[in-house]
């Protein structure tokens, strides 16, 4: 509560001022931005075939666990507590490789698609920038990040300028997209 009274009261010292009628305001969603780059569909592939590698590794550590498991129930009865006693340290050790494997690939997933990621929010930022400064935008609003009260008529949707920069087809729209979001694209 005390958040939004700060920020009313900066809003209304804002308006106040002579220096806001000069303040020229933008919008963008750039989680739309980044779905509709080539580049996020590059690294989107890479990171479906690293997590498909993992997985395939995955299974046949898990299969070969199965395998030792059925075969320790099967025959523990039969065994000397000596070999019963390494079968069973034996398959601890195989449950503990694989949660360590697990949390190693987990770790490995994040990292590669930070890495992959890097350079098409870099491009996009860019992109945005170039747009915002030759447009003379003293704000741009991140549409994606959730935190806008109001969007007013006077903001403008900077997509369609940024899309352009980056050669993405004004036409071209994300999956998700609402209808009424594809429609007010379209008449822009």
């Amino acid at each position: 509560m005390k958040n939004v009274t700060k920020f009313l009261a900066l809003v209304m010292v804002l308006f106040a001022t002579q220096s806001f009628a000069q303040t020229k305001i933008g919008h963008i969603n750039m989680q739309e931005l980044i779905n509709l780059m080539p580049e996020r569909d590059s690294a989107v592939i890479k990171l479906e075939n690293y997590a498909k590698d993992l997985d395939e590794t995955m299974q046949g550590m898990q299969q070969e666990f199965n395998t030792k498991y059925q075969t320790y129930q099967q025959k523990s009865g039969t065994w000397t507590a000596a070999i019963l006693e390494a079968k069973t340290k034996e398959l601890q050790e195989m449950q503990d490789r694989l949660q360590m494997f697990q949390q190693n690939a987990q770790q490995e997933m994040g990292q590669l698609q930070q890495t992959l990621y890097a350079p098409v929010f870099e491009k996009a930022n860019k992109a945005l920038e170039k747009v915002a400064t030759d447009g003379g935008f003293t704000y741009v609003l991140d549409l994606s990040a959730g935190a806008i009260i109001f969007k007013g008529s006077s903001s403008i949707d900077l997509l369609p300028q940024v899309k352009s920069e980056l050669g993405i087809p004004a036409s071209k729209t994300t999956p998700t997209q609402l209808p009424s979001q594809q429609a007010a694209a379209s008449a822009e």
